[in-house]
C-alpha cells in the first residue's frame, strides 16, 4: 500500500487552510470526552519555538500511535524525529513521549477501532508514528484545566454585561417587529437590568449555600432559556417576561463566577491573571455589547441579539463541570425575610433612578418608588443586623480595604454607564453613524480595558492596588475632561476616539485593583456575598451615574432649545451641550474617586499575596 504523497503547491493550500482549521480544532483536541483528536506540541527544528497541532491519535499500551497523513513531509513529523521527543495532550491528559518510530499497517491496527481502520485505507495512508510514553505530567494537565477554567468563567462574566447593551442597538427594529409603545419600549432594558441588580445579593449568597458550580451552571441555563424565549417573542409582554428570566440568571452568573476565580486559582500571580481576565470581561462587556449588537443588527435579525447567548451559555453548561472546582454546600438556610426585602429594594431603586432619568426627579412614580425602594433597604439593613444567619452579614464592610473598593467600583459604574449612553447618542444622532458603525466606534474602549487590565495584574503584584486604583481615577478624569471640550463641529477621531482611549486605560487601572481588593481576604464561605456586593455597587453606580447625569443633560439640553425654533442643527447642538455639561459633571465623581483610593485603601505593597494585608471577614 503506497502512502499519500502530494506535490508543493497541494502542501501549500493544506498550510494555508490549517493555519484557520486548526485554531478551531484546538478548542476541542485533547479535551476529556473526546478520544479521536489529540494536541501535540513539538519544537521546531530551526526556529526553536513550541508549536501546538491537533492530531488524530490513540493510546495502546505504554505508547501512542498517530498515522502520517502526508508521510514524513509533515513538518511537525520532521520536528518530532529531530528532537526525538514531544509533549502530547489527550482526553484531558499531558503526557512526554519520546523514542519517535516508523511502522507500518500491520503493526498499528491494533490501536484504532475498525471505522479508522477503513478510513486510512481509503485514504492510502500506510505509515505510522509510535511513541513510548516517557512519563504522565500532572502538573501541565492541572495548568490546562485552570486555562479552561477561566475561559468558561470570563466568556459567562463578558456574556452577562455585554447583555446590557446588545439590546440597545436593537431597540427600534424590537419595536417595529412588536409594535411597542414609546413608554413600554424602555421595559425591554428595565426587565434585565431590574432582575439582575434586584437579585444579585441573593445569586451570591445561594452560592455560598448551595454550591457555586452548581449555581453558576444553574444561572447559565436560565439565562440560556431566557435568551431563547426571547428570540422567539411575539408580544411585548413576551419578550419583557423573557428579558426578567435572562436578568435572573445573570444575577446568578455574575457573583458565582468572581468567587468560583478564587475557588479555582490559587492565591498570588495565578489568581491575579485570572482576575485581569473576569476585570477586562467586566469592564469592556458594555463596549463590546455595542460592537456585537450593531454586526448582528446589520447582518442578521434582532433575534439574534438574543439567540446568539443560547449556544455560548449550552457550551459554558457542558463545560463548566469538567473544568470547575465542585465546591461543597454549606449547612444553614436562606434568610428569607432578609432577601424579600433587599430584592425589592434594590428593584425598586434601579427601576426609580432609571426612571429619573428619563423622566423626571420630581415625577410622582420616580419619588414613590425611591422612597420605598429606601425604606426597604433600611429594614433589609434592621434584619440583617438581629438574624442569626444573615443573608449580607454587616460584617463584610467592617474591612476598610473592602469597602473602599465597593465604593470605587460604583463610582466607576456610575461614569462607564453614562459615557456609553452620551457617546452613543452623539455618534448615531450627531455623527449620523449607522449602529453597526457606532458599535465599532467604542472598539477602542473594549480593547483598552482588556489590555490595560491585563496588564495592570502584573503591576499590582509588584506594586499593590493602591497606586494603580488612584492613577486609573486620575486618567478617568482627564478623558471625560477632553469630552467635555466637544464642540458644534464634533469629528470621531479628536473628539471622541482620543478620550475613549484615555477612558479604558483609566477603567482598566480600576477594574481590575477593585475586584483583587474586594474577595482577597474575605472567608471562603463569603467570597460569593463580597463578589454580589461588588456587582451590586457597580450597578448601583450605573443607574445613580445615568439619573444624575441624564438628568443635567436633559436640562441644559432643553434650556438651549427654550424659546427657538427646534432646526436639526439646533437640536444637535443642544444635546452636545447637555452631554458636555454632563461629562464636565462627571470629572470631581472620579476625583472623587481619587481621594477615596489615597484616603480609604491602605494596601499598598503585594507581599506573598493581597490577602496577606487585608483581615479574613467574620
Amino acid at each position: 500500500m503506497k502512502h499519500l504523497t502530494l506535490g508543493p503547491r497541494a502542501r501549500n493550500a493544506i498550510r494555508f487552510v490549517a493555519r484557520f482549521v486548526n485554531p478551531l480544532t484546538l478548542l476541542v483536541a485533547g479535551q476529556s470526552w473526546m478520544r479521536i483528536v489529540g494536541v501535540i506540541r513539538h519544537r521546531g527544528r530551526r526556529t526553536g519555538r513550541v508549536y501546538a497541532t491537533p492530531l488524530g491519535m490513540r493510546r495502546i499500551g505504554d505508547s501512542f500511535v498517530m498515522p502520517l497523513t502526508f508521510g514524513d513531509s509533515a513538518a511537525w513529523y520532521r520536528n518530532v524525529v529531530a528532537s526525538g521527543s514531544c509533549e502530547v495532550t489527550y482526553m484531558g491528559r499531558n503526557y512526554s513521549l519520546t523514542d519517535p518510530e516508523v511502522i507500518d499497517y500491520e503493526a498499528a491496527a491494533p490501536a484504532f477501532p475498525r471505522y479508522e481502520l477503513l478510513q486510512f485505507r481509503f485514504v492510502g495512508i500506510a505509515q505510522y508514528l509510535r511513541m513510548r510514553i516517557l512519563q504522565e505530567n500532572k502538573a501541565m494537565t492541572r495548568s490546562r484545566n485552570l486555562t479552561l477554567a477561566l475561559i468558561v468563567i470570563a466568556f459567562a462574566q463578558l456574556m452577562v454585561v455585554l447583555d446590557t447593551t446588545i439590546v440597545n442597538v436593537a431597540l427600534p427594529s424590537v419595536q417595529r417587529a412588536l409594535h411597542f409603545s414609546a413608554t413600554d419600549l424602555e421595559w425591554v432594558v428595565n426587565g434585565y437590568a431590574l432582575a439582575f441588580g434586584g437579585l444579585l445579593l441573593l445569586g451570591g449568597r445561594a452560592g455560598d449555600l448551595y454550591g457555586r458550580r452548581r449555581m453558576f451552571i444553574t444561572g447559565v441555563l436560565l439565562f440560556a432559556a431566557g435568551s431563547f424565549a426571547g428570540g422567539l417573542a411575539t408580544t411585548s409582554t413576551w419578550l419583557i417576561a423573557a428579558r426578567v428570566i435572562q436578568g435572573a440568571g445573570g444575577a446568578i452568573v455574575a457573583p458565582t463566577a468572581l468567587s468560583l476565580i478564587a475557588d479555582t486559582f490559587q492565591e498570588g500571580p495565578a489568581r491575579n491573571r485570572a482576575l485581569g481576565m473576569y476585570a477586562g470581561a467586566a469592564g469592556s462587556g458594555g463596549a463590546i455589547g455595542l460592537i456585537l449588537g450593531g454586526i448582528i443588527v446589520n447582518y442578521l435579525s434582532w433575534r439574534w441579539v438574543l439567540f446568539v447567548n443560547v449556544p455560548i451559555a449550552l457550551a459554558l453548561a457542558v463545560v463548566a463541570p469538567r473544568v470547575l472546582p465542585a465546591a461543597e454546600a454549606r449547612s444553614g438556610r436562606l434568610d428569607l425575610p432578609g432577601a424579600i426585602s433587599v430584592t425589592g429594594a434594590m428593584t425598586l431603586l434601579v427601576y426609580g433612578l432609571s426612571r429619573a432619568a428619563t423622566h423626571s426627579w420630581t415625577d410622582n412614580l420616580t419619588i414613590a418608588t425611591l422612597g420605598l425602594g429606601g425604606a426597604l433597604l433600611v429594614l433589609f439593613l434592621l434584619i440583617e443586623s438581629r438574624t442569626r444567619q444573615p443573608l449580607m452579614p454587616l460584617s463584610i464592610f467592617a474591612n476598610r480595604n473592602r469597602s473602599g473598593a465597593f465604593a470605587l467600583r460604583m463610582v466607576a459604574g456610575s461614569t462607564t454607564l453614562a459615557v456609553l449612553f452620551f457617546l452613543s447618542q452623539i455618534v448615531q444622532n450627531v455623527l449620523g453613524y449607522s449602529p453597526l458603525q457606532a458599535g465599532f466606534a467604542f472598539l477602542p474602549l473594549g480593547v483598552g480595558v482588556v489590555i490595560t487590565a491585563q496588564g495592570t495584574s502584573r503591576l499590582v503584584g509588584r506594586i499593590g492596588p493602591r497606586l494603580p486604583i488612584a492613577v486609573g481615577a486620575l486618567v478617568v478624569a482627564g478623558g471625560l475632561f477632553w469630552l467635555s471640550r466637544i464642540g458644534d463641529q464634533v469629528s470621531y477621531v479628536p473628539d471622541i476616539l482620543g478620550p475613549l482611549a484615555v477612558l479604558s486605560v483609566g477603567l482598566g487601572l480600576i477594574f481590575f485593583p477593585t475586584t483583587v481588593v474586594a474577595i482577597s481576604g474575605a472567608a471562603r464561605h463569603e467570597s460569593g456575598l463580597a463578589s454580589a456586593v461588588l456587582n451590586v455597587s457597580q450597578q448601583l453606580g450605573g443607574s445613580i451615574g445615568l439619573a444624575v447625569l441624564g438628568t443635567v443633560a436633559a436640562n441644559v439640553t432643553s434650556d438651549h432649545l427654550a424659546g427657538a425654533r427646534p432646526t436639526h442643527a439646533l437640536v444637535n447642538s443642544a444635546l452636545t451641550a447637555g452631554f458636555t455639561t454632563a461629562f464636565e459633571l462627571g470629572v470631581p465623581i472620579a476625583l472623587a474617586g481619587f481621594l477615596l483610593a489615597l484616603l480609604v485603601i491602605r494596601v499598598r505593597s503585594a507581599t506573598p499575596a493581597t490577602a496577606a494585608a487585608l483581615p479574613e471577614a467574620a
